[in-house]
């Protein structure tokens, strides 16, 4: 039974090596230049396929170590220059990657691969590495080029495997000792501090155990954290095989690879990503044709980017392709009845394209057409407590930029009151607080009667979002020259968030307010603070949103100023 169990953990181990192996396999093969191979890109790709062969070998999988077999065999003869390598060796490498894939899969209790198909791959995989020619090496040898450093070459490190399931019981302990930690620092104002010798030890000791609890924290958080590579590196390949099957030229280009997201927001952004950038080929980037036609390379550009904003992970899509026709879309509104108001904002017209069933595309392909995705799309990012929004100009292009919540678990936070109320503001959408003259405040009525006001900060004016109002709460004081304004960096740009009084600076425990009661606008989650009670953290875009409802007006002049 030992050694069963064993062997599972050896199977394990190997399945997880064998699929890094052939992701790295597939993005050095996508993002190699044909016309001048890197040799060490060669080197590490052919290292790729003989590592999965040993060790299949090792542990018992002879179909996949007789794919690799052939294949390493190819490529062993196209990285020594001995055969050219053709847009049909990359392909039908990127093939037997895929067929290695599904029989790693089968392994793992999927549908196993059909043997036909397995063994038309090694005859054909057999039958170009049999194509070897002289001339070919001759040619190689007479060309010197510099070429760039190796970007695959192998980076040491000591590492161990351990569970998701242990890593996320370890965040809840350090979550739980954050709360006790919270609790414990109500001591400060007991009347157990009554200024004794002993009092000081205690209190010098409770604050050491705060900054170990803060270090463990974004110790164990650290942990959790994958760069948005682990997403990103599987799109060359998707935008590759779309592009040649569409007859588009598209180029893929990638930025903030290294930007790290909590995991859990990894796993479920892949989905939605995908659907984006089958839609930007599809829809969005035009034929080679169509594209010089206009006055543009035959060429399209993909960008896909990620970085940090505020307490966000923000990712874009951008493409240079036609945009959207914003005619053709209100047509297809009209078509099935949608209602619109009648002068309709740009973005009021973007946003159709999440709506349910709608799509503005003559034909259903195998691509897309059908109209399904894109509000789901929207409805998992919003999921996950982010948001999506898009922006496109016809001949110019679409950006479609997504905004996620750095981590699930930990965040610092101020804690603010609202009447008898406490609310927790991320600390990082704040950049700053003040309390305004009377004469930086500004009130505004709108033709339709709407009413906002402004506040001056700095030379510009900024929409003041009372929250005793977003939030139907009975403020202390409804004049802002006698209360605090927070203010804070949003999606839609900068916002003063009013409230009566600020009480602190907290680190707070995320908890989810869905899965314990239901969604509640204008708040992500939740929080137990150290007195026991529980505080409501903001979402602070959906509260300024939610606020600029009340000061339309108000927002319009603020833009406009």
């Amino acid at each position: 039974m030992s050694l069963d169990m064993d062997m599972s953990e050896f199977h394990g181990i190997f399945f997880e090596e064998a699929s890094e192996h052939l992701a790295s396999l597939e993005t050095l093969l996508v993002g190699l230049d044909r016309e001048q191979p890197d040799p060490e890109v060669m080197n590490a790709i052919f290292r790729a396929a003989h590592s999965i062969k040993g060790s299949a070998s090792t542990f018992g999988f002879p179909d996949m170590a007789a794919v690799t077999h052939d294949l390493e065999t190819l490529l062993d003869k196209a990285r020594k220059g001995e055969l050219v390598l053709t847009e049909e060796i990359v392909d039908i490498t990127l093939e037997a990657r895929d067929v290695l894939l599904a029989q790693l899969d089968h392994h793992q209790g999927a549908a196993a691969v059909a043997q036909s198909v397995v063994d038309s791959l090694c005859a054909r995989v057999r039958a170009l590495a049999s194509g070897t020619t002289s001339a070919v090496a001759e040619a190689a040898a007479a060309v010197e080029v510099e070429r760039p450093k190796a970007a695959a070459k192998a980076i040491e490190s000591s590492s161990i495997r351990v569970s998701v399931e242990k890593v996320d019981q370890l965040i809840n302990l350090v979550g739980e000792l954050v709360i006790t930690q919270s609790m414990l620092a109500l001591t400060e104002q007991s009347p157990l501090n009554d200024g004794s010798a002993d009092a000081e030890r205690l209190l010098e000791r409770l604050q050491q155990l705060e900054r170990n609890t803060r270090e463990l924290q974004e110790t164990v958080m650290s942990i959790r954290m994958l760069p948005v590579s682990a997403v990103f590196n599987r799109f060359p390949r998707l935008v590759r095989d779309l592009a040649g099957k569409l007859d588009k030229q598209i180029e893929l280009r990638t930025f903030g690879e290294s930007t790290e997201l909590d995991r859990g927001v990894i796993e479920k952004i892949t989905d939605p990503l995908t659907h984006l950038i089958r839609n930007s080929v599809d829809h969005g980037i035009e034929l080679p044709d169509e594209r010089v036609a206009a006055g543009k390379p035959a060429k399209g550009i993909l960008t896909l980017s990620a970085y940090h904003q505020g307490g966000s992970v923000v990712i874009k899509i951008q493409d240079d392709g036609k945009g959207f026709d914003r005619d053709r879309i209100l047509a297809k509104a009209r078509e099935r009845n949608i209602t619109l108001s009648d002068t309709p904002t740009d973005q009021e017209v973007w946003n159709l394209i999440f709506a349910p069933g709608f799509s503005t595309a003559d034909t259903v392909t195998d691509v897309s057409g059908r109209g399904v995705g894109m509000d789901v799309v929207r409805r998992n990012i919003e999921n996950l407590g982010g948001r999506v929004d898009l922006q496109s100009a016809p001949g110019v292009g679409t950006t479609i930029t997504i905004r996620l919540p750095l981590t699930l678990a930990i965040m610092d936070g101020m804690s603010v009151g609202i009447g008898e109320q406490n609310y927790i503001v991320p600390l990082t959408a704040i950049i700053e607080s003040m309390r305004p003259l009377p004469k930086d405040l500004k009130s505004l009525v709108g033709h339709d009667g709407s009413k906002g006001r402004l506040v001056l900060v700095r030379g510009e004016y900024l929409p003041l979002v009372a929250l005793h109002e977003v939030f139907n709460i009975e403020p202390k004081s409804a004049e802002p020259e006698k209360g605090i304004l927070i203010i804070v960096d949003t999606e839609s740009g900068r916002a003063a968030l009013f409230v009566d009084e600020l009480l602190g600076q907290r680190q707070v425990v995320i908890k989810s307010l869905e899965s314990n009661y239901r969604k509640v606008p204008g708040i992500s989650a939740a929080t137990i603070m150290g007195d026991g009670s529980v505080s409501m953290i903001l979402d602070v875009s959906e509260a300024v949103r939610l606020g600029r409802r009340h000061g339309v007006a108000a927002v319009a002049m603020a833009q406009a100023v």
